[in-house]
């Protein structure tokens, strides 16, 4: 059958969709959720098919494309392709058996993430596919053939250096912006770090979210090559280099079900370690009530199969369990954090120690591993000495930012309001869930200028009165919501 291109000017993110009109699919007996090849100058794309009931959408005669269609067969609209009925994928059939508890192949394996990579699945499907690995875990050598799987399908960094370094967090701490510190402690220290970060989804802001206040983080792959050879460091956006897609379609999928299996935890970190050629890894798990993990024995079993999986992967991995019970830093959001970033560095009397401490620790593991006596000594020197702060400066000079910004140049939402304490007393605990959605009602991470300043953290004397946090939007209307917000749910508490 040959039908007329309608262009829906509709994206989906990626999933492949055509709508017919109904007309049409019962002469093709195509139902909804069929897959149907369309044909257009020799080349052929598999779709997911809906069905329009009326001709409000869609007339007899035509097929309705979404962007990703079109652009995937260079269509216009009313070009003229032809379409045939399809079979399903594969994976599907891979799908329920590990619904069924079985253990998949390193083929069946493939073939699921070669079709999640290239939009094969619906997002229903590969919703099954999450659930069926977070209900049925994924064994060890599972685990190990899906991080392969999900570093094959996508670009490589290629880098002619060893050792290759690389740190990771789990997430789920507001604040914790350590890798913007570590990444010039190590790369100050004569060491290769190549610091590909993700963009917020649920917290105030990603590590890529903060460093975009400071310098552009989205390049080419050649591009990071040429950064990392100049001055042996980076921090750059991972999504603009198509490192490990699988891996960005499933988290896509996870984060609204607030399903994060451990199997798919692990292979999603350590594939994007394969894909950079890391060969020396620190992983950050923080633990605490209102973080990802909650129980400390939950965290030493974790930290167990990332080292099982790093010596099987013939990776040097080495996992730190640290404090998750409050936020690490002052400033949450992307400018107050990157200020926050930027005190520690020059060394300025409002640097938040908490962040630093932290920071000193993981550079200083990291040294240890590479074979460097008394690494976290090393970190401090090379931070006191001014040497991290100057290469800072020359990673955002490489990245097109200005390397002599100071914290106080980077502006912060103009309005305002502050949370003073009901009483006189010591902070007993932070809700990081709680500071996190305050954060993000307020703008952040779209606006760069939203979120909260802390001036209290756990433990600190606070008296009647006094401010406690700041909460900063550049709208008027979301910060009264945030304002709100701040006073119906339990941000922390005095005793």
């Amino acid at each position: 059958m040959k039908l007329k291109v309608n262009d829906l000017d509709i994206s989906t993110g990626g999933t492949l969709i055509a709508i017919m009109n109904s007309q049409d699919a019962r002469q093709l007996d195509i139902r909804a959720l069929d897959r149907i090849k369309i044909t257009y100058m020799g080349r052929t794309e598999t779709v997911i098919v809906n069905i329009s009931e009326t001709s409000k959408t869609v007339h007899s005669g035509e097929i309705g494309l979404v962007e990703e269609v079109l652009k995937s067969l260079n269509l216009r609209d009313r070009n003229i392709v032809k379409i045939a009925l399809d079979r399903k994928p594969l994976s599907l059939g891979y799908i329920k058996k590990k619904l069924d508890g079985k253990e998949l192949s390193k083929t069946e394996i493939e073939q699921i993430v070669w079709d999640i990579v290239h939009n094969k699945l619906s997002d229903i499907e590969l919703t099954y596919f999450i659930s069926a690995c977070y209900t049925n875990a994924m064994s060890q050598r599972e685990t190990i053939l899906l991080t392969k799987a999900i570093a094959s399908q996508g670009e490589r960094l290629e880098l002619k250096r060893y050792p290759i370094v690389d740190k990771h967090s789990i997430g789920g701490i507001p604040g914790n912006r350590t890798s913007m510190i570590i990444v010039p402690i190590i790369a100050a220290g004569g060491y290769a770090i190549p610091k590909t970060s993700s963009r917020s989804i649920t917290s105030p802001a990603g590590t890529a979210d903060t460093m975009e206040v400071l310098a552009d983080v989205s390049f080419s792959i050649e591009k990071v090559r040429k950064i990392v050879s100049s001055v042996n460091g980076c921090l750059v956006w991972g999504g603009a280099l198509n490192l490990a897609p699988a891996d960005d379609k499933i988290i896509r999928v996870e984060k609204p079900l607030n399903i994060d299996a451990e199997s798919q935890l692990i292979a999603s970190i350590m594939a994007k370690k394969l894909s950079v050629n890391s060969t020396h890894i620190l992983i950050d798990i923080p633990v605490g009530k209102n973080s990802k993990i909650e129980r400390y024995r939950d965290a030493t079993a974790l930290k167990k199969r990332f080292e099982q999986i790093g010596r099987q992967l013939k990776r040097h991995v080495r996992v730190v369990i640290t404090d998750g019970t409050q936020p690490i830093g002052n400033g949450i959001g992307p400018a107050l954090e990157a200020r926050d970033v930027l005190y520690v560095l020059s060394r300025h009397p409002k640097r938040p120690l908490d962040l630093e401490r932290k920071s000193i620790m993981m550079a200083g593991d990291i040294f240890q591993m590479l074979g460097v006596k008394n690494g976290s000594m090393k970190a401090l020197e090379i931070l006191n000495s001014g040497m991290a702060y100057k290469k800072m400066k020359e990673i955002i000079s490489l990245q097109n930012g200005n390397p002599d910004i100071m914290p106080e140049d980077i502006p912060v939402g103009r309005y305002k309001s502050e949370y003073r304490a009901s009483k006189t007393g010591i902070i007993k605990s932070i809700n990081n869930e709680a500071v996190s959605k305050i954060a993000r009602i307020a703008g952040a991470p779209a606006d760069k200028g939203a979120g909260i300043y802390l001036y209290k953290h756990v433990g600190d004397a606070v008296r009647s009165g006094e401010p406690i946090f700041t909460i900063y939007a550049e709208n008027r209307d979301k910060l009264d919501y945030a304002v709100d917000i701040s006073g119906e749910i339990a941000v922390l508490m005095v005793r």
